[in-house]
């Protein structure tokens, strides 16, 4: 929400290593991937999103003199060169990235970004870029869980007021239309994103008055054309008995037996003659128990979600990481890569090639960027930024919401289940296979050359 301070929205320990590297005369290029080691609990793929805010930042940083004012006086700098903090005020991201375009799906140890740049500029980035596409990738692929659930019926993100912070809220909205939804109540995501936004009333605005009739008919009066009414404040079958009159657009039911009700108040709406009125469920509500609801085939409309899908409840937290894969010192190339159980990584700069079996199979091939034999398949990953510039023409949110159901469309149903997840479908080419089990097996060549591969 602060654009203008991103620069401090950092970890300390970023700008310490990046004085570091200035006070030793650090020159060297250095490539970062980030990626997703392991995917939340039941998920057997993701959703990228965050991109668009990821290139604005890269594309806009920059230190003001408070900010590096601020850094100057902090016990942490102190016996840090003057040059450093001049170094900042002129600081601009004046590298290279490539990404997985926002809607696109993917699987484990899949860069969904890649960043060359000189060492101080791809670690000071670190944490903004991995914030961003940490949360909206997370909430976009907790979107589609709850979408494929519904069986067709129209979601909408309900979720600000649960959202933890409001830039977080707004961010959920995005991720959430990216992962198709279709649209939200939050009204500021509909003026910054174009996302269509939705919304009835609250239990307060029926108890403002002294019958439910009377809240009823005051709304009615204010919105007489499509009036949207909420049942339950008090007795649902009641409350849908008093809609009748006033012959709501749709009628929204937000607690009780959603199943039960929703079959009750659509029979009381036929025999009225009031088959066009839809119902809208919200709630608590989240991905097993829209399922549960649409394969009963409950005459419920649409599903207004909001906790469970702003915070992404059962698995809240996204474990993407940014590592260091490859650098470029005094023009050689040497590969990195991190040795410890459990966090290996992989080494050098990466492209992934996906291919489809005519059975719907979907294979990717995770492979050096710079391969002679270049593998089969459709290569993912794009340039955005070159040389500090955008170079990428961001498209329409709503066509990114498309791009992200086709995707899911595409992938073999097994990959879909909201339980048992499926094994990552993802090989390594023969070359990045062998050059990363020799780095594995001698660490010590993880600090040698591009001589390593062969």
């Amino acid at each position: 929400m602060f654009p203008r301070d991103n620069a401090l929205a950092t970890d300390l320990y970023e700008l310490t290593m990046a004085a570091a590297y200035f006070e030793n005369k650090e020159s060297t290029e250095a490539t970062f991937e980030l990626f997703v080691r392991n995917l939340p609990q039941n998920r057997s793929y993701l959703i990228a999103a965050g991109l668009e805010q990821a290139v604005e930042y890269l594309r806009d940083l920059r230190f003001e003199k408070d900010h590096v004012d601020f850094l100057k006086n902090h016990p942490s700098f102190r016996g840090i060169s003057d040059g450093f903090f001049r170094y900042l005020r002129e600081f601009r991201f004046t590298g290279d990235a490539w990404a997985l375009p926002e809607g696109t799906v993917l699987f484990a140890n899949e860069p969904i970004l890649r960043i060359t740049a000189p060492i101080i500029e791809a670690q000071v980035v670190e944490t903004y870029l991995l914030s961003t596409i940490n949360f909206q990738t997370l909430i976009a692929t907790k979107a589609s869980r709850i979408v494929q659930s519904a069986r067709g019926r129209d979601v909408v993100e309900f979720g600000a007021r649960r959202a933890h912070g409001p830039e977080a809220a707004l961010l959920a909205a995005r991720s959430s239309y990216i992962g198709g939804c279709v649209g939200t109540s939050n009204v500021l995501a509909g003026y910054k994103f174009g996302i269509p936004i939705y919304g009835t009333i609250a239990h307060s605005f029926v108890m403002n008055y002294e019958t439910e009739e009377e809240a009823f008919n005051r709304f009615c009066r204010a919105f007489p054309s499509n009036p949207a009414l909420l049942l339950d404040t008090y007795d649902t079958v009641k409350g849908v008995e008093r809609a009748i009159p006033f012959k709501p657009s749709l009628v929204r039911l937000d607690s009780g037996d959603r199943f039960d009700l929703s079959v009750k108040v659509r029979k009381i709406l036929d025999e009225a003659g009031l088959k066009r009125t839809k119902i809208f469920v919200s709630g608590d509500l989240n991905e097993f128990i829209i399922d549960e609801l649409s394969s009963k085939r409950a005459p419920i409309d649409a599903f207004g979600v909001g906790t469970e899908l702003v915070t992404s409840r059962d698995d809240p937290a996204l474990q993407g990481i940014y590592k260091i894969v490859e650098t470029h010192r005094n023009g050689e190339l040497q590969f990195r890569v991190k040795t410890s159980e459990g966090k290996r990584t992989l080494p050098g700069a990466k492209q992934v090639y996906r291919t489809y079996s005519s059975k719907g199979q979907v294979t990717d091939v995770l492979a050096l960027a710079n391969e002679n034999e270049i593998p089969q398949g459709e290569p993912l990953l794009i340039e955005v930024i070159k040389h500090g510039h955008s170079v990428y023409t961001f498209p329409r949110l709503s066509d990114v919401r498309e791009k992200a159901l086709e995707n899911i469309s595409r992938l073999p149903p097994d990959f879909k289940n909201l339980n048992n997840a499926r094994p990552s479908p993802v090989v390594l080419s023969e070359k990045l296979r062998t050059l990363s089990e020799s780095l594995w097996e001698k660490p010590e060549q993880s600090m040698g050359s591009s001589r390593a591969a062969s």
